[in-house]
């Protein structure tokens, strides 16, 4: 056959997904399957679609790279369930940025998804089983759709179930594809049937190894196409038998991947690492899998009821001391070991004539296989925040000798200036990005948190700086960026703009950022796109065509933002309170607290927390993404986050024992009640707010028009109303385990110790959290007593199994921070335990959490969505303020 071209598979959500022969494995997560997930079915039977969603987010978060989608059962209209799931994930950005697979053995089905997806999706799957023409149309259709496409092995015959037959289809169906339908050979992906091994019955036993060997053919035959499958299905027959099932797909997957299979479907915690797998079931497995012995299958049945899994020891191996001496500095830039890296950089600069040639030569050569190696995606941001911490100890080490002979330092690739917005105090994710790219040679300007736009200006013209990057975690910073970018181009700037944070998203980037400034401005939702944005912003071979591109793409995604948000129906403020969430009062269980009144926990022991904390948001932190437990034998993450996850939990140790931060809370429960307009009441007596005996907790409503059935729902609704003249009950609370975190975070810094500064922070966000999940259990079980029989594990404590929601100010349910001064005001928050508002209502410390209490059993979490300007305007005379003010502060939940 005629050499082709290599040609790339290109898929894509709201980012893009280029599978190229670097890429490591694809997994595609299937939990949004009816057919593969009992949850996600009930759920859409059900029509819980807010909840089904939930499924998909928890796989992308948990590293799906695409998501598969599947409608079909007999008791679900699959069309119309597609379509409206579909739609609901183009909805969510933090789904949607990944690409879609539409799975169904239904062509209507598929094709009514090809009709609402965005991106470029995958159709899973067609195949030749109809025939030729059925075959050829379906895939004349993908083609006109833009989508990829999964060919199945199985034509009018049946399933090919050997190695000739799977070939056979294989060929046939490429030429159809290619040659008659010209549809590109690199969309197309091949599922040759992974089938069970070691079942008993003789023609199962090559099940594998006709699997590998057609691989290996297709892909050195068939140009440029791909090859999937659902790894699970091998180890079949030895369901219950983990460990033996984990094994078999760690050897499979070896030799599959080996022969070209690059992407599929496979569970990250049913594998074990291929190197750790005990050599004797390794022995019997690849027997199996590789049918090598005729009583293969036997043996490892037999086997199979005496193993137990082990994990190796690790013994530190310090024979790379031997290797010459660059080998020697990058593996401790790499590995981030800092232990010999003094005795190394001197052994150096003994050998050079300038020690600034020791940083030019040793270290750059060093921090460039670090920038390759994190690029492509072996190495992950724990490890490279490790290899900066040694090359700071290298350079500081250097320094001395550099100024005694007067050498000029050495030429950085560019000048980035970061900062936190105004009135912002967050910045873990800030100092990642630094890190990273100060690592890939860019001198770093860091102004901090809370820094005013005529600061950042100022600094970014007396330091000539080539990119800006602006960090921001809470809504008020949105409205910041924008004006910073207003002011930029007021003042000419043409330096680019990087937008980054927890809030920020594409969307907002394109709608409300970059219409405001000519020159680039990019959203970098990760730490490891930091360092290619950069780099094609500053290479001047580069630069002109990637921002014409950029700017592009999001004119584009503006244009098409803003006509789903006017395709979308909402409704007027009355009309969605008439169709508000409605509680029987006469039959709900309301229980009065046991403790009205004020409390404060001044000095808490932080070691109480140690089993509230959530770990899987603590890894996210580090670019690592998984759940949690799960995520320490992930398959690619797994090893770093065994390592990350060590040096955690001595840092909380040592945290805690040496009492390094100190933690802090305050909460109160009151009588309340629910009057017109949505809000909420509070009666108190005996407490520090002057004359008045009441506060007013405003809240927000649902304004999107809902299906049948559906309410438009507020806080409010989870509070008795006034009319009923029942007695009802709310709580509101603050905690803190943020006091010492900058201390300690700028004395490893003084260090040149980034890596344990970043740990610090990340590990009191995670012990505030803690804190938060802590004081709600007390107040449920204790101060209020409204549960005091519950008794849940963290794990159903993280999943909020419990009675009651604690929702807070600035999140989705009640997205306006001004919500918080009121609870400020009727705690005394500042007073009682010194946490502060900043000028957009950032808490500071920033490891700290403030909320509410509803205990009501019905009470949930939902999102407020976009809301109407009627509902701005009549927000705004509740709370005394002007409707410009409102807007400022609800912007990002206005409709355009």
């Amino acid at each position: 056959m005629k050499t082709q071209k290599n040609r790339y598979l290109k898929l894509s959500g709201l980012e893009p997904l280029i599978i190229t022969p670097e890429s490591n494995f694809i997994n595609v997560g299937e939990r949004t399957n009816v057919a593969g997930s009992r949850k996600f079915l009930r759920l859409i039977n059900e029509g819980k679609y807010d909840e089904a969603l939930d499924i998909a987010r928890h796989q992308v978060e948990g590293g799906a790279q695409i998501i598969d989608i599947n409608m079909d059962d007999g008791l679900i209209d699959g069309k119309a369930a597609m379509v409206k799931f579909l739609n609901l994930v183009m909805a969510e950005p933090d789904i949607a940025r990944v690409p879609i697979m539409i799975d169904s053995s239904k062509w209507e089905i598929i094709e009514a998804g090809l009709q609402v997806v965005q991106g470029k999706c995958v159709v899973n799957s067609i195949s030749l089983k109809e025939g030729e023409a059925a075959f050829i149309h379906q895939a004349t259709l993908v083609k006109r759709y833009g989508a990829a496409v999964i060919i199945m092995a199985f034509d009018e015959v049946g399933q090919a179930d050997t190695y000739e037959r799977r070939i056979e289809i294989a060929k046939r169906s490429y030429d159809i594809l290619v040659q008659q339908v010209n549809f590109a050979p690199e969309d197309i992906i091949f599922d040759l049937n992974i089938f069970p091994v070691a079942t008993g019955m003789e023609e199962h036993r090559k099940n594998a190894v006709h699997f590998i060997e057609a691989t290996r053919w297709v892909r050195a035959n068939l140009p440029n196409c791909s090859v999937s499958g659902g790894v699970s299905n091998v180890s079949f027959s030895f369901r219950g038998n983990n460990t033996v099932r984990e094994a078999m797909h760690s050897v499979f997957l070896y030799y599959a991947i080996q022969a070209g299979m690059n992407m599929g479907i496979v569970n990250p915690t049913m594998l074990e690492v291929y190197d750790d797998i005990p050599k004797d079931l390794l022995e019997h497995v690849e027997n199996v899998m590789l049918d090598r012995r005729d009583d293969a299958t036997e043996r490892l049945l037999e086997f199979a009821e005496t193993v137990k899994g082990t994990k190796k020891e690790k013994i530190a191996d310090l024979s790379w001391r031997e290797e010459p001496l660059q080998d020697r500095i990058t593996r401790a830039l790499v590995k981030g070991i800092d232990q010999f890296i003094i005795d190394d950089i001197e052994e150096a600069r003994q050998s050079v004539t300038k020690p600034i040639e020791v940083i030019e030569g040793h270290l750059m050569i060093g921090m460039n296989v670090v920038g390759d190696l994190f690029g492509s995606g072996k190495m992950f941001l724990p490890q490279v925040v490790k290899s900066a911490r040694v090359m700071k100890k290298a350079v500081a080490y250097l320094l001395p000798f550099i100024e005694e002979e007067k050498d000029e330092v050495t030429k950085k690739n560019g000048v980035i200036l970061m900062a936190t917005v105004k009135g912002d105090v967050h910045d873990i994710g800030k100092n990642i990005v630094s890190v990273v790219l100060a690592c890939n040679n860019y001198e770093i300007v860091d102004l901090g948190v809370m820094v005013a736009p005529e600061k950042i200006i100022a600094e970014a013209k007396a330091r000539n700086v080539d990119v800006i990057g602006l960090s921001g975690l809470i809504t008020p910073s949105l409205d910041e960026m924008v004006f910073l970018a207003k002011e930029m181009q007021r003042q000419d700037f043409e330096v680019p703009l990087l937008i980054g944070g927890a809030t920020t998203s594409k969307a907002h980037t394109a709608v409300k950022i970059d219409p405001q400034y000519k020159s680039a401005v990019v959203h970098v939702n990760d730490a490891s796109r930091a360092v290619t944005v950069v780099g094609d912003l500053l290479q001047k071979d580069k630069k002109e065509g990637y921002i014409k591109n950029i700017k592009e793409e999001y004119a584009k995604f503006r244009e098409g933002f803003l006509n789903r948000q006017e395709a979308k129906t909402y409704i007027a403020i009355d009309d969605a309170r008439a169709n508000k969430f409605k509680i029987d009062w006469n039959s709900a269980e309301i229980v009065k607290p046991k403790e009205l009144g004020i409390q404060a926990l001044q000095d808490f022991n932080l070691s109480k927390l140690k089993d509230f904390i959530d770990w899987t948001p603590f890894f996210r932190s580090w670019d690592l993404h998984g759940r949690y437990p799960n995520i320490l034998t992930d398959e690619i993450v797994g090893e770093q986050a065994v390592e990350l996850f060590e040096d955690a939990k001595k840092m909380l140790e040592k945290i805690i024992s040496e009492k390094l931060l100190k933690a802090k809370a305050i909460f109160g429960l009151f009588e309340a009640t629910t009057i017109k307009h949505d809000d909420i009441e509070v009666k108190f007596s005996s407490l520090p707010m002057g004359e008045t005996e009441r506060a007013m907790f405003r809240t927000l409503r649902q304004q999107s028009k809902k299906a049948k059935g559906r309410p438009n729902i507020a806080l409010a609704d989870f509070i008795a109303p006034q009319e009923t003249g029942k007695r009802d009950y709310i709580g509101c609370f603050c905690v803190t385990t943020g006091f010492g975190t900058e201390t300690l975070a700028k004395q490893y810094e003084a260090q040149h110790d980034d890596y344990n500064s970043i740990m610090v922070k990340a590990l009191a966000d995670r012990l505030a959290e803690a804190f938060a999940e802590y004081l709600h259990k007390e107040v449920r079980t204790k101060h209020w007593g409204y549960a005091k029989n519950e008794n849940l594990d963290n794990e159903e404590l993280i999943k909020e199994s419990y009675k009651g929601i604690r929702p807070a100010p600035g999140y989705p349910a009640c997205p306006d921070h001004l919500e918080k001064k009121t609870i400020w005001e009727l705690l005394q928050v500042e007073e009682a335990i010194g946490v502060t508002l900043t000028d957009s209502l950032a808490m500071w410390p920033a490891a700290s959490v403030s909320g509410y209490y509803f205990g009501n059993e019905q009470a949930r979490y939902f999102g407020l969505g976009k809301i109407k300007q009627d509902q701005v305007e009549d927000y705004a005379k509740r709370k005394n303020i002007s409707v410009e003010k409102a807007i400022k502060w609800l912007q990002p939940n206005i409709a355009e």
